[in-house]
Parts: structure tokens; sequence; C-alpha cells
């Protein structure tokens, strides 16, 4: 009877240490004061808006990240992974960053999107581009992002970026009003050294 329960109490122990493995393997590997793990971007890229309206997609590297305190949403291209973060975007709103120290960043992981919705996926957020150009938009269209940073499928990341590019605070999926709070008011932190006369008019952050 003993040995049976030292087996069993073995293989429990085992089964939660796979468990802890399995669900830690899809948690991102960010690390506060560090940048995030490189990648380059020729498949999509960054939105960029012309002077005659036309969006033109331009390669993008993490290394840009650096000069300005970001809030950077990397999310999936569907409508379920939008929402998670709705009461954030609502705060940065409303928060009315300065654009001098501030930009708001969404990547969009177009590998991770209900079949045959891409296109009308790069649409939407071209149209965000043509409405927002202060905002910076980025099309992930192989989920190099989710793949490097090992982000959760199906969702939205959150990360807060200091002017130099480093991680200062992050999380996987939803956030709770708390935290919420706590992005705004470490953007506000990370802003301090800024002037702060020209505001973000009707800003919306990231995609709608």
């Amino acid at each position: 009877m003993t040995g049976y329960r030292w087996r069993y109490a073995h293989i429990l122990a085992l089964v939660a240490t796979l468990l802890f493995f399995s669900g830690s393997a899809t948690a991102h590997n960010f690390v506060v004061g560090k940048a995030v793990s490189p990648i380059a971007v020729s498949d999509g890229g960054e939105l960029l808006l012309s002077e005659d309206g036309s969006i033109v997609y331009h390669r993008w590297n993490s290394a840009q990240f650096a000069g300005k305190v970001r809030i950077v949403q990397y999310i999936a291209g569907r409508k379920s992974a939008k929402k998670k973060n709705s009461l954030l975007i609502k705060a940065v709103e409303k928060a009315d960053f300065p654009v001098s120290g501030f930009q708001p960043t969404t990547i969009v992981n177009t590998d991770d999107a209900i079949f045959g919705s891409g296109y009308f996926v790069r649409g939407k957020i071209e149209k965000n581009k043509r409405r927002y150009p202060w905002a910076q938009f980025i099309i992930d269209a192989e989920g190099l992002g989710r793949k490097t940073w090992r982000l959760p499928e199906e969702s939205s990341t959150i990360f807060v970026l200091n002017q130099n590019g480093q991680i200062v605070w992050a999380k996987d999926g939803a956030l709770t009003e708390k935290e919420v709070d706590t992005v705004i008011a470490l953007v506000w932190k990370l802003l301090a050294g800024y002037d702060k006369p020209d505001r973000i008019e009707n800003s919306v952050v990231f995609s709608d």
C-alpha cells in the first residue's frame, strides 16, 4: 500500500511538472530592463502614410522601438483578441499623452487570423493608419513576434517600453482595471522628462 501511494504521489508530481512547463512555454520571455529579443519583419512591416494618402509597407525591426516611450500591443488578427484590452485603449485615449515623447504601437499578427480574413484585417489597419497617422501600426505576417517572444495564440499581449526600448512592464491577456491604472501611471512616470504642450487630439491607440 505504501509503495502504491508513493507511485501515485510520484505520478501526480510528474503531471504537475509537465503542466508547469507546458504552461510556461506559452508565457512571454520579456525581461524587465532588457530590450525584447530582436525580430525583423519583412513580410508585412510598418505602415507608412504617403503624401498622396496611399499606404506603403516598410521593413521594420524591433531596434526601432527606441526613441519614444511606448505602450505596445501585440495582437492576433482576430476581433476576440482585440476586445481583450478595450479598457486599456479607453484609458490611453483619456490620458492624452504628449506625442513628443509617446507613441502607441500596434503589431498585428495576421498569421494568427481566421482563415481568409487577412486581407480584411490589413484593410482595417490601413484605415486606422490614415485616421491616426501619429500612431504606429505594424503587420507581422509570419507571426515572428509571437514565435520569438513566446506569446500565446489568439490573444493580446501588452508591454511598456521606455525611450531606450527596454521592457518596463508586460502581461499576456486582458488587463484588470488595477493593471490598466498601473500602466497609465507608469507611462506618465516615464514621460516625466518630456515637455507636454503637444497633445494627441481625439486620440485612439491600437486598432479598433
